[in-house]
């Protein structure tokens, strides 16, 4: 297997991410994923073009394919085994076999989004991909991570320094102050209906391009 820039990315691209495709697929989790979107992108208008950071099997591309039946979606998956899936939902030229700090954009998307990847980003990569998600945005970025004020590490399924929680969101606007937060939200695990695993989602749109 090829030996990646940090151990976080080595970490996903092996067993441990074959193991979460197991674990995160199912008609409910594609149920509470339409009730997502149709929440966090309400404010969103003229969407013809989506590139997800970190798409997995496509859970959430098959989701945003019901409610935009003509969205244009990639997606960037660092594991070849999720790849393998996702091409079947969104097709072998849509899917980008790379890392996440490895992919270069090479055109611009009406919707970036990233939900529940940056959590799982090595800290002291975080300002490079936050730089990957503006610089592939034509409009609007979606934000949808886990929320804390400061910055925190958290044991993740018994592994350590595989799980940081902090304010994504809030360090992208500070860091691009064209970005303008237009809605927010949050989604939460024990939703009687659509459970979400706690999710805080933030959808911004540029001001300006740059």
């Amino acid at each position: 297997m090829k030996k990646f820039k940090t151990e976080q990315e080595d970490f996903w691209a092996g067993d441990f991410g074959v193991e979460y495709i197991n674990r995160n697929q199912g008609k409910e989790l594609l149920a509470a994923n339409l009730k997502f979107f149709s929440k966090a992108l309400k404010s969103a208008s003229g969407l013809r073009s989506c590139i997800e950071f970190g798409a997995n099997i496509g859970m959430n591309a098959r989701a945003l394919q019901l409610l935009y039946p003509s969205l244009d979606i990639q997606g960037i998956e660092i594991n070849s085994q999720a790849a393998d899936q996702l091409s079947v939902v969104l097709g072998e030229d849509h899917v980008h076999r790379t890392s996440i700090l490895e992919f270069q954009p090479d055109r611009k998307w009406d919707l970036v989004l990233i939900k529940g990847v940056l959590i799982h980003i090595a800290p002291d990569s975080l300002t490079e991909v936050y730089d990957k998600l503006v610089a592939s945005s034509e409009r609007y970025v979606l934000v949808a991570e886990y929320y804390n004020p400061v910055p925190v590490a958290i044991s993740y399924r018994g592994h350590e320094n595989r799980l940081f929680k902090r304010d994504f969101a809030g360090e992208i606007m500070s860091r691009y102050p064209q970005l303008q937060l237009i809605d927010y939200g949050f989604a939460y695990h024990l939703d009687p209906s659509f459970p979400q695993d706690d999710i805080t989602w933030f959808l911004m749109e540029k001001t300006a391009d740059f």
